[in-house]
């Protein structure tokens, strides 16, 4: 089951969300079900052709001209 982070449109509060199936999330703070997903940054590993591991982000790879450092407000 994947943990998605959503934005809530009323209260504007973010948060993370266990999806079940099909569930709808709703705002744990006023409980609306008015939310959207956020493009979340996910971490991994490479392994380089000489065999040394690099821990890498996805701010790492953002875009060059993007002064943020959340994708969520590229849209």
């Amino acid at each position: 089951m994947p943990i998605y982070e959503y934005h809530c449109d009323k209260c504007d509060k973010n948060f993370e969300y266990l999806v079940f199936g099909k569930d709808q999330p709703a705002c744990p703070v006023c409980n609306t079900k008015e939310v959207s997903r956020l493009m979340s940054a996910c971490g991994f590993v490479s392994k380089g052709g000489s065999g040394q591991t690099t821990k890498r982000t996805a701010a790492d790879s953002s875009c060059s001209g993007c002064s943020s450092h959340s994708c969520a407000s590229c849209h």
